[in-house]
């Protein structure tokens, strides 16, 4: 089992901890994740999932998974599949409980028939925009369908024969018959059932009527025995429907709908609408882009199962709308991988360095430490030679007041090495440095000085004759601002960062990464965490993501007023 930060209390583990004391639902305890598969999850469903399921565990009760599959025209199979691999990635289990609200299409349309017989619902033959414009507004009341007062047997008849097909889709639709004064929109007559000529991925052509959402959501909650109906408050102004819809038709129980606050994660966009158009329109490379909030993206990206799952923890579950900042998911991913990632060595923009007096052909194999926030992790060899590559940004020919690292005359360490002295500089015919010509002190195996020199600056390095070439990925945030679209009316596309992927082609490993599996971390010292693509990446063509950066960049860069 996953271990997770300790549990805190929250509203909802209160509210099923006192109906357990009082002895309700005869001390049962049943949730469940009711994704529609028309896209892709994203990390704010993570948090539902984790509540969902974690509920279920923490009280001994079972959390059901439900495909709410009542669109055919925008589900796909494919959803269905990754949503299923995401629940498994954050390693919850539903056994048995798999369902799908296609599963209960007769009954729903049987409680449909009993609405009408009880004079509760009706056919009504007003257009989508028609119906629309009846319902009124926020302060006025609406009007009446022409429709409303129908005979229950010409409302049973037309029901029968949109079953049958005898329809255009649009043509008529069932709905509830309520209160068209309500002051909450959803109880104004709402849609129960519309025409849809789509074939649907479970049931074929079986149906050419579906039930709306909000119409199958309770009913399905009620078919299987959920005690506790957990979702976000978007819904909340929909409760009165949940609840009278449960009280109209012949349900075998009452769940109780609970509402809280859904994830705002910064610099990002959780609405699959928005989602959707990105990948649609070649923003991204697709919903698994590791830019995507999505748990395939994030998943690709190298974030973890456990951070994902203490973030959710730690952010809480609130009744109230807020945005929650971006470095603290970044924050817990890299309190993850710093406990786990093992350390290696890659030079993402490399330089060439000849050291002058070392011999050769001869190579070293060094001692490295693999996580010194792990002594079980061990040490590892890595081969020393005479040509290495640093990174190109640690060497500048006439370097600031404050530039510590190699420079011409200049001593610095190298990482489990030696000491080594910039003494020459080899330049292209366009003046570019293309190679540096060292020396090094053999005194100072495994980077010390004996006679107790000091110098400051420690670089990273691989061999030339033994690195890996790797193609590395860096990727930033996908927003330049925190709540994107926030500024333009909604329209987030303006607040895309330019800078969100650069890709480098020409990195070097240390050796011991070719075989690297996809999915596999690692810390780059000095650089941040990388993951193997799980797409891309080969043991003889490696692709790495950068995960997270060491630190978070964009806190300070904040608060200088450059980003």
């Amino acid at each position: 089992m996953i271990e997770t930060e300790a549990q805190p209390s929250n509203f909802i583990r209160d509210i099923v901890a006192e109906d357990l004391k009082a002895g309700k639902n005869d001390g049962r305890v049943v949730t469940r994740f009711p994704p529609e598969p028309n896209g892709y999850l994203h990390i704010g469903h993570a948090k539902s999932i984790c509540l969902n399921f974690g509920i279920a565990q923490q009280f001994g009760g079972f959390c059901n998974l439900r495909f709410d599959d009542t669109n055919p025209s925008k589900e796909e199979v494919e959803y269905v599949e990754s949503i299923k691999n995401d629940v498994r990635w954050l390693g919850f289990d539903w056994g048995e409980r798999l369902f799908y609200a296609s599963d209960y299409f007769g009954q729903l349309y049987d409680y449909a028939v009993h609405l009408i017989r009880d004079g509760k619902a009706y056919v009504c033959d007003l257009t989508s925009e028609q119906v629309r414009e009846y319902r009124g507004t926020l302060t006025e009341p609406g009007k009446d369908s022409p429709y409303r007062n129908r005979a229950v047997a010409e409302n049973l008849d037309l029901f029968q024969r949109m079953r049958g097909g005898k329809f255009a889709d649009g043509a008529r639709t069932l709905r509830a018959k309520i209160d068209m004064a309500s002051p909450n929109i959803n109880m104004r007559d709402p849609v129960l059932y519309r025409i849809l000529q789509a074939s649907h991925h479970r049931t074929g052509d079986q149906w050419c009527i579906y039930p709306m959402y909000d119409y199958a959501h309770p009913i399905s909650d009620a078919l299987e025995g959920i005690t506790h109906s957990i979702c976000t408050l978007e819904f909340e102004d929909h409760r009165p429907l949940y609840d009278w819809l449960l009280d109209n038709v012949p349900a075998p129980c009452h769940p109780q709908q609970i509402e809280f606050a859904r994830l705002n994660l910064s610099y990002t966009v959780m609405s699959k609408r928005k989602l959707l158009k990105l990948v649609n329109e070649g923003f991204v490379f697709g919903w698994d882009d590791p830019r995507m909030p999505t748990l395939a993206g994030i998943r690709r990206r190298g974030y973890t199962t456990e951070a994902i799952r203490n973030f959710c923890e730690r952010i809480g579950v609130a009744k109230r709308e807020n945005l929650v900042d971006l470095a603290l998911l970044e924050y817990y991913v890299r309190e993850d991988l710093n406990r786990r990632a093992p350390r290696v060595m890659g030079v993402l923009r490399p330089l060439k360095v000849v050291i002058d007096n070392y011999p050769e052909g001869q190579v070293e194999e060094l001692e490295a430490v693999n996580n010194p926030e792990d002594p079980a992790a061990g040490t590892r060899k890595v081969p020393f030679s005479r040509v290495l590559y640093i990174e190109r940004e640690d060497f500048m020919e006439e370097p600031p007041k404050k530039f510590y690292r190699l420079a011409p005359g200049r001593e610095v360490r190298l990482r489990y090495a030696y000491f080594i002295k910039c003494v020459g500089v080899v330049k292209d015919d366009q003046g570019e440095v293309v190679e540096l010509r060292c020396t090094y002190d053999p005194e100072t195996r495994g980077g010390y000085a004996p006679d107790g020199r000091q110098v400051k600056a420690t670089l990273h390095w691989v061999s030339a004759g033994h690195a890996v070439p790797a193609e590395v990925r860096l990727y930033d945030r996908l927003f330049t601002q925190p709540e994107p679209g926030a500024a333009a009316g909604g329209d987030f596309l303006p607040d895309l960062n330019p800078r969100s992927l650069e890709i480098l082609k020409s990195c070097r490993l240390e050796p011991g990464l070719a075989q690297a599996a996809p999915a596999s971390f690692y810390q780059f010292e000095r650089q941040g965490y990388f993951c193997a693509d799980l797409r891309d990446s080969t043991p003889g063509a490696l692709v790495f993501n950068r995960t997270v950066t060491l630190k978070d960049p964009w806190a300070k860069l904040q608060q200088q007023g450059l980003k």
